[in-house]
């Protein structure tokens, strides 16, 4: 890794963006446990049931990642706070690290979420 420095107003930024996403994303999830809730009146096939089940539990995993990684971005931000108030404006090399580490579990994040709305949209055309 080359030595990136990471100014904290650059990183405030990022996490602005990130709470956006994950704000959208618990959005989206309210309106997706409707659309279960929707379907589990219509149907009774055991097949059907088991993978609205299957959506719900996934949604549930998935709501408690946006919780815990809108828990870091908090904690995060009381450090940038901490540090600005010393005057300083550049995180430190193990700050910087976690910054970018963090970033890569957003983009893991992202991924593992987008595929499973392209699964649950396949999902509710079939059965909607």
């Amino acid at each position: 890794m080359k030595n990136e420095v990471l100014y904290n107003s650059n990183m405030h930024f990022e996490h602005e963006q990130w709470k956006g996403e994950l704000a959208f994303w618990k959005d989206e999830l309210v309106f997706f446990n409707n659309k279960l809730s929707e379907l589990v009146t219509r149907w009774t096939d055991k097949d059907v049931l088991a993978q609205l089940e299957h959506y719900q539990n996934e949604f549930v995993l998935h709501g408690a990642v946006i919780e815990d990684l809108q828990e870091i971005i908090e904690k995060h931000e009381e450090r940038i706070a901490g540090q600005s108030m010393t005057g300083e404006d550049a995180l430190d090399m193990a700050s910087t690290k976690e910054h970018l580490a963090f970033r890569e579990k957003i983009e893991t994040q992202r991924h593992i979420y987008a595929e499973l709305k392209k699964e649950f949209f396949r999902f509710l055309e079939k059965y909607m």
